[in-house]
């Protein structure tokens, strides 16, 4: 009895654990980000961009989402998030500074995520 009381105590306390790895701030930040990025691909007639930028963004937002759910963030509650974020930066013109640092963000964030990034890319189509 006492090694189930333990194993559930453990397991609890790695699941806390993982769950507060991405603070209030940071996920505001990524879910902000994701909004940019969700933009990005959907851009008003007329804006110039490159092809890759709109690659790129979309598989951001699915590195993002992958990680959020292997941290422990409820999938129904970074999907509210994301919508929030979405209404805010839907039909804003393309903003290479703002991606940049919410790439730059990614990068520092979510272990391997340039190169997690990467491997999204190659898979999109």
């Amino acid at each position: 009895m006492k090694k189930l009381i333990l194993i559930l105590t453990s397991f609890i306390i790695i699941n806390t654990a993982n769950a507060g790895s991405l603070s209030k701030k940071d996920t505001d930040k990524a879910w902000d980000c994701v909004g940019i990025y969700m933009a990005n691909y959907f851009l008003p007639s007329g804006e110039t961009f490159e092809y890759s930028m709109k690659e790129k963004s979309m598989a951001s937002v699915k590195v993002w989402k992958t990680y959020a759910l292997e941290i422990g963030i409820k999938e129904k509650d970074w999907d509210e998030g994301t919508n929030k974020a979405v209404d805010k930066h839907y039909g804003s013109k393309y903003n290479k500074e703002l991606t940049d640092n919410c790439h730059t963000f990614l990068e520092e964030t979510i272990p391997n995520g340039k190169d997690r990034v990467e491997k999204v890319v190659q898979t999109l189509y």
